[in-house]
């Protein structure tokens, strides 16, 4: 199970995501995107542009998919 989570999020406590990662086993991963929030939104001065997260997250889904099929 992939996680995805942005590391502004103000609405996901990260210590109730790790607990849940805990009891999944290995079969749960988590990728943080840099700077963003809950809806995955980034502040202009980060540099980064919503476009440019929205690639990150399915670049990453894209090669979680690809490695969990392979399994």
């Amino acid at each position: 199970m992939l996680f995805v989570q942005g590391t502004r999020d103000k609405l996901a406590e990260p210590q109730l995501l790790e607990g849940v990662m805990k009891r999944l086993g290995p079969s749960a991963s988590l990728h943080q995107v840099a700077e963003a929030d809950h809806s995955f939104h980034v502040l202009a001065r980060s540099g980064r542009k919503d476009d440019d997260v929205m690639r990150e997250i399915v670049a990453k889904l894209s090669d979680w998919i690809g490695a969990t099929a392979g399994q």
